[in-house]
């Protein structure tokens, strides 16, 4: 009977497995199909190099504007989200509700903070 109930119900990891597999897949051919369907052709421009939207062979005591490293951090912090979303969302079923609480504080306190840095500016690109 005990067979008979593996076979019915699938390992909790296989959903997981699935993404990864089919993430690797796609990145794989997103990556392979440029270089099958177009000709290497080398330029000047092609080969240089390219920083920043700063050109490469200008001087080392050049300032890079804040808002490069802005843009970055909130990056990071939204790219995190989605890190501790996924394995949350993945074991929703299992939590109580202290863990479905706990995550909508966490929620809330990402958008205040994002919030804050809307109004302050950080957003607008000029």
């Amino acid at each position: 009977m005990e067979a008979i109930s593996q076979l019915i119900v699938p390992n909790p990891y296989l959903a997981i497995l699935l993404f990864v597999a089919v993430s690797v897949g796609l990145a794989a051919a997103l990556q392979a199909v440029p270089f099958l369907t177009h000709p290497m052709r080398r330029s000047k421009e092609k080969i240089s190099a390219y920083e920043s939207g700063f050109e490469a062979f200008d001087t080392a005591r050049r300032t890079f504007d804040v808002r490069f490293y802005l843009v970055a951090i909130l990056f990071i912090i939204f790219d995190l989200e989605v890190a501790f979303l996924f394995p949350w969302a993945m074991v929703l079923q299992d939590i109580s509700w202290f863990g479905f609480g706990s995550m909508m504080l966490f929620l809330t306190v990402l958008t205040i903070g994002f919030v804050y840095e809307w109004r302050q500016g950080a957003l607008e690109w000029e």
